[in-house]
């Protein structure tokens, strides 16, 4: 690889990485969206939830102020309750699920983010066996795998955005506002720097063209 390429080379792997932590985050957290249900100001408390690809949170909180419209924010303190997913685990027994959820989204969100996982993990190995010998090649196979990464983890967010849409819009949910919060963030930044990286990876990894109309891709000079 030439000495003007190795830079950007670094600097490409260095977002990549970045992309891949806030993946990973936005994957094992559960605060891609804030669910509020409609407010019952003859009780003192009421029962706001978040959720991410895997389980959901509800949240008994004190309503402190009586013409507030909706349930939170979701930080406030109050009694906390975490289950996974009915179809994640067939033990668990919550109507919240049943209830709220969209199971085939769910799943497909989850499958998808899996699938994103995969290739970050091909890419990841496929980069680091580059570095040893100079195996520049390599970087061509890790930046597809990157990018296809990022397609995936667009398609969890868009399919987990259809969800929480579906929830809020059916009748038979309690659900009236939602917010996205800080996983979901994760995962479009993830989706950004993931994608975006394994385009320019690929671009800064390929042969040095033919500067030249006669000189072919095999007569021009190896990069040293």
């Amino acid at each position: 690889m030439s000495q003007t390429k190795a830079p950007k080379v670094r600097a490409t792997l260095l977002c990549i990485l970045v992309g891949v932590v806030l993946a990973l985050v936005a994957v094992v957290t559960d605060h891609w969206a804030v669910l509020s249900p409609e407010l019952d100001h003859h009780n003192a408390t009421c029962e706001a939830a978040h959720f991410g690809l895997w389980r959901i949170c509800t949240k008994r909180i004190v309503m402190t102020d009586s013409k507030d419209k909706t349930c939170g924010p979701i930080t406030l303190p109050g009694e906390k309750n975490c289950s996974y997913f009915r179809h994640f685990n067939p033990g668990e027994t919550s109507e919240i699920f049943h209830v709220t959820t969209q199971k085939e989204y769910s799943i497909s969100a989850a499958a998808i983010a899996i699938f994103s996982l995969g290739f970050i993990i091909m890419g990841t190995t496929c980069a680091l066996l580059s570095f040893p010998k100079k195996r520049d090649y390599l970087l061509r196979p890790a930046s597809m795998f990157y990018a296809f990464a990022g397609l995936c983890i667009f398609v969890s967010v868009e399919v987990t955005r259809q969800s929480v849409k579906r929830m809020i819009d059916s009748e038979h949910t309690v659900w009236i506002e939602y917010n996205y919060s800080w996983s979901f963030a994760c995962a479009c930044a993830a989706f950004v720097l993931l994608f975006l990286g394994g385009l320019a990876l690929l671009l800064f990894s390929l042969p040095r063209m033919p500067q030249n109309p006669w000189e072919s891709c095999m007569d021009a000079e190896p990069e040293h």
